[in-house]
């Protein structure tokens, strides 16, 4: 069994799965990423990072024409009908919370399945007549987590029940610099995508600040700040040489 919203959707994700079990589980919201629902740019710093061209907006289910045309037409939603879109996800969250109190676990959102939108300013939301300054102070009983590459996201407090996990790419020199002075800072935990599987495991041999990205999605639970999140590549990332991807 799965919630099933217009807008967020669980158990469709292999390795969010993996966390799902008796105490948690993730719903994910997919939209057309960088600029590809061709109104406006919902990842900025792709092209910088140059995570668009190993993106895994078309792994699994996202290979499927009609999943593709069901994400370029949210994209179009939240960027010409805002208030309606977010109308919406409130509504979709609100029955999320209920099925996780019925089956008796706590609701986890991922709302950057495939973009990269600071959801914790600017985006403010009415939940049972009041208003609140985003969905993360609306929603205090779930607990929100990200990638971003955003990495000014994290100079400031963020919403005690929102978890980001910086992203790395060595496609541009100036941004892996700034990614990585975070890190360092304790500011946050940063994710980095290898090609080798056999690089992954060594660094994890090793211990210390390493975290094994694969086990879990749950990034909320890794310990927080100054750690490194190991991942291995999938699918047509594996075949990334732009620098998102590590050798």
């Amino acid at each position: 069994m799965a919630y099933k919203g217009k807008l967020i959707i669980s158990g469709n994700n292999a390795k969010t799965v993996k966390g799902d079990g008796d105490a948690f589980e993730t719903a994910i919201m997919y939209l057309a990423p960088f600029t590809q629902a061709g109104v406006g740019n919902v990842c900025s710093m792709a092209a910088l990072a140059a995570c668009w061209q190993g993106c895994l907006n078309t792994a699994g289910r996202g290979a499927m024409n009609s999943v593709q045309a069901a994400r370029v037409r949210k994209t179009k939603q939240y960027m010409t009908e805002r208030a309606a879109f977010l109308a919406q996800l409130v509504d979709d969250l609100e029955r999320f919370v209920a099925y996780g109190k019925r089956k008796g676990i706590k609701p986890c959102v991922r709302l950057n399945g495939t973009s990269d939108i600071m959801w914790e300013k600017g985006h403010p939301v009415e939940r049972n007549g009041m208003r609140h300054a985003s969905l993360m102070a609306a929603f205090p009983e779930v607990q929100f987590y990200d990638y971003t590459k955003i990495y000014t996201r994290v100079d400031k407090a963020l919403p005690s029940n929102y978890s980001l996990t910086l992203s790395y790419s060595e496609a541009n020199p100036d941004f892996a610099r700034e990614v990585m002075a975070r890190m360092r800072e304790n500011k946050a935990n940063m994710a980095i995508v290898f090609r080798n599987r056999a690089r992954v495991d060594a660094l994890l041999a090793k211990g210390g600040d390493v975290v094994d990205g694969d086990k879990t999605d749950m990034r909320f639970l890794d310990p927080q700040g100054g750690h490194v999140v190991a991942l291995y590549a999938k699918g047509k990332a594996k075949q990334d040489t732009s620098g998102f991807v590590i050798d």
